[in-house]
């Protein structure tokens, strides 16, 4: 073990974390991404001692910082390591030190100094009415300055259905013409959809851009097949009770209380890709079906306007 390695894990301690959980997680991390178990060494190099650190400017439209939200209370890794050590986050506008002008020179300096190498990831959508009037940074509308930094980016990155596909900005009437990066600017993004999505996801695209080289492979809608490759119904503990008819029609009835199907209540797990059930939220502790609450679609293209109301049968 080397000197970095050794500094790593010493702050795992420090933090209460045994080398042996770490590793678990590791585990969990290179199954959640498909990969063999023999890349589980590999995996736990990219956090111990990383051999590149990508330039990262995260840009924030249309949203609700929900997304970053989640990612800064995910528990592995502990958002100081992936934003200091494993990435090299230049530009970030909700935990950067820098305002103001200050912070628009910062993103220009760094799309200029890392032309063609950066990552860009984005979070929120994009309003292209009115020469995307609607929206504005730095005296910059969003339609201007995502085609000023991701036409420069190595890869786009949309976390959360807001940038992936418009999500609730772009719900019906949508009068400011709210578009989904790639929809706005024609390009192709790697979309890690959900409202927020789980930060495990985001933590694996970008593991596998550092240990694979490339970004990982996508379904015809850009989600990582690894995470979005099949329904939450494929894998929902309650599956037994909807093949078997016992079903929830009312909430705080008997029937939910022992944990029958959530589809006559308005669950959208049949029509959602999505590994809700396999990762969970909340350090892996829970999520919503599992909660009681049937799944909305949050990581479907249009959910809003396609699953609503959301507690009636479709």
């Amino acid at each position: 073990m080397d000197k970095e390695e050794k500094a790593f894990y010493e702050k795992l301690e420090a933090k209460g974390v045994s080398r042996r959980d770490f590793m678990k997680f590791c585990t969990f991390l290179t199954a959640t991404m498909g990969l063999s178990s023999s890349f589980i060494p590999k995996v736990a190099e990219v956090f111990a001692a990383p051999a590149q650190r990508p330039p990262v400017i995260w840009l924030h439209f249309a949203e609700c910082t929900g997304c970053t939200e989640a990612a800064t209370r995910s528990m592995y890794p502990w958002i100081d390591q992936l934003v200091l050590e494993v990435l090299d986050v230049a530009y970030h506008e909700t935990i950067m030190a820098a305002a103001g002008h200050q912070a628009e020179e910062v993103l220009q300096n760094t799309v200029a100094k890392h032309k063609g190498k950066f990552l860009c990831v984005v979070e929120g959508a994009i309003a292209t009415k009115f020469n995307g009037g609607y929206g504005k940074v730095g005296g910059r509308t969003f339609l201007q300055s995502a085609k000023e930094v991701c036409s420069q980016a190595a890869g786009v990155i949309c976390i959360g259905s807001c940038s992936a596909y418009g999500n609730i900005q772009a719900a019906k009437p949508n009068p400011g013409g709210y578009k989904g990066v790639g929809e706005a600017l024609g390009i192709k993004t790697v979309n890690i959809a959900g409202c927020p999505p789980n930060p495990i996801n985001f933590v694996g695209t970008i593991v596998n851009y550092l240990l694979l080289g490339k970004l990982p492979a996508l379904d015809d809608i850009g989600r990582p097949l690894f995470a979005y490759g099949q329904t939450i119904h494929d894998n929902c503990p309650r599956r037994g009770h909807f093949e078997s008819g016992e079903f929830v029609t009312e909430f705080g009835s008997k029937e939910a209380a022992e944990g029958y199907c959530l589809y006559k209540v308005g669950c959208r797990g049949p029509e959602t890709y999505n590994n809700c059930s396999i990762v969970k939220f909340n350090a892996g502790t829970s999520w919503p079906v599992q909660a009681g609450h049937p799944c909305i679609g949050c990581s479907q293209p249009d959910f809003w306007d396609k699953f609503t109301p959301f507690y009636q049968e479709l």
